[in-house]
């Protein structure tokens, strides 16, 4: 019994040493990464059985050949057990890792969606009551001058073109959000949805003072559904140039790089505040808490423009960011290039001429003077 007491208080010993020092390790550690907890806890552990063995052995005054042998046994289990558990250790602290990511996601997403009902309950809810008020006023004859009356069907008109590009942004969203976006992947010009997109931009540009350029050179085709393509690169183009001043310019490039095409849109808005850089394509952000719309006839829109861009391009497997240069701020789109699209994965973007007068196409160095 007491060789048995002795033998505990050896291994109890050898293994407090161990613990002790393992403690001190761990609080001198304590602001490091998880795994690196992980992977001491298990080197206490083992280290303190292992020390606990020799220390025994020692005690029991084993042979020289004995002793040997049991130490490199116990080695050995050790060796196994610290890369097994290390091993474990790192799927452990990447999924625990995951998870609080993904908690913490879930819980942007859900605070996201609180603040979008709450927005676009109020974006429906001040242009209703307006229509409200100008229909309640024609039905009774509250005016009847001819320029008021005019003026009031104008205002109807803007109104519910607001109203129906806020639904058809909210319907677009809710199939990216969904899964339920359906692509027919196709070969598509860059030249000519960039086109299509200053042609359908040039009224606003032209409002707001706004020069809208196109570079000048080859046009990458890449593989996407038409469709979705146009309204990113429409969205991107509008929402530049409505931050745009007076009299400054938005400039459109393209260009093959690394085996994709990157498209980018650049303007004069003066950039984005560094805080706001990582919001910009999150659902209803305007730049601005206000959310009254503008009394002016061009800003349509939730404030998800951006986030349908984003979600068009991640569901074609590519890319978008966008940061700030010395005079605005520069997006840039990153798709991949259709398979057999010549040498580059490019195309000549086609002059201006009598054969197409129902396209603006994007001659080289074209410009949208307004």
């Amino acid at each position: 019994m007491r060789d048995l007491i002795l033998i505990a208080l050896y291994a109890l010993g050898a293994g407090t040493l161990v613990g002790l020092i393992g403690e001190l390790s761990l609080r001198l550690l304590r602001r490091r990464s998880i795994i690196l907890h992980i992977c001491v806890m298990l080197t206490v552990t083992v280290a303190s059985v292992v020390a606990g063995i020799a220390a025994v052995a020692q005690a029991m005054f084993l042979s020289a050949h004995d002793l040997q042998v049991v130490l490199i046994t116990v080695l050995a289990s050790a060796a196994v057990s610290l890369a097994v558990g290390t091993t474990f250790g790192r799927r452990l602290a990447a999924a625990s890792v995951w998870s609080v990511q993904a908690r913490e996601r879930e819980r942007q997403m859900e605070a996201s969606r609180r603040e979008l009902v709450a927005w676009v309950s109020h974006d429906l809810r001040t242009p209703l009551a307006g229509l409200r008020a100008m229909a309640e006023a024609l039905e009774d004859k509250v005016v009847n001058d001819q320029e008021t009356v005019s003026e009031y069907h104008h205002r109807i008109r803007v109104e519910t073109d607001r109203m129906s590009q806020l639904v058809d942004d909210l319907f677009e969203l809710s199939r990216i959000n969904a899964g339920a976006l359906q692509l027919t992947l196709s070969r598509v010009s860059l030249a000519d949805v960039v086109s299509d997109a200053m042609a359908t931009t040039a009224p606003l540009a032209a409002r707001r003072g706004v020069t809208v350029t196109a570079h000048a050179g080859d046009w990458p085709v890449i593989m996407a559904g038409e469709k979705e393509i146009t309204r990113v690169v429409a969205n991107l183009l509008v929402n530049s140039v409505r931050y745009t001043p007076p009299h400054g310019t938005v400039q459109i490039d393209a260009a093959v790089q690394a085996g994709e095409a990157w498209l980018a849109v650049a303007d004069t808005c003066g950039g984005i505040p560094e805080t706001d850089l990582t919001r910009v394509f999150d659902v209803a952000f305007r730049g601005e808490r206000a959310r009254t719309p503008q009394p002016q006839e061009d800003t349509f829109g939730g404030g998800l423009g951006l986030a349908i861009v984003r979600g068009l391009v991640e569901a074609h497997g590519g890319q978008v960011r966008v940061d700030n240069t010395s005079v605005g701020c520069r997006f840039e789109v990153r798709m991949p290039l259709a398979p057999a699209a010549g040498r580059d994965g490019t195309r000549r973007s086609p002059p201006i001429g009598p054969a197409e007068p129902t396209r603006t196409s994007i001659p080289s160095g074209s410009v949208l003077h307004q």
